[in-house]
């Protein structure tokens, strides 16, 4: 339930999850570290700019944090912080709500799942 005293309370979450490719580009993460290309992959068809931009201001936000690996060939990797990890419960939720309230193919168990189970 929303505290009546404190409405504006759940902004600065629907403003952190903001935009088209967030959630998504999120549950990637909750399964783990993820180079540019694998997040580009699986995100088809956004663009590297889109992807780079998500990337940059989940960073700025202090949810994701990215890890340069010079050599031959550079590499990036993405990963969450604790911050970034603490936003699960809400995926699990809204996981289980899509599960009891729509056809979910696939009901697996995956990092969604691993915060409503604990």
């Amino acid at each position: 339930m929303i505290d009546r005293n404190c409405p504006d309370a759940i902004e600065p979450v629907l403003k952190l999850l903001d935009g088209k490719w967030t959630l998504l580009l999120l549950r990637d993460l909750f399964n783990g570290i993820k180079r540019f290309g694998e997040l580009r992959r699986s995100l088809h068809p956004i663009s590297p700019k889109t992807l780079t931009e998500r990337l940059r201001l989940l960073e700025e936000q202090g949810i994701v944090t990215r890890t340069l690996y010079p050599g031959v060939p550079l590499h990036v990797e993405y990963e969450l912080t604790e911050r970034g990890k603490r936003l699960q419960p809400i995926f699990a939720a809204m996981r289980a709500w899509a599960q009891s309230e729509l056809t979910c193919p696939g009901k697996q168990a995956d990092a969604w799942d691993t915060a409503a189970a604990e």
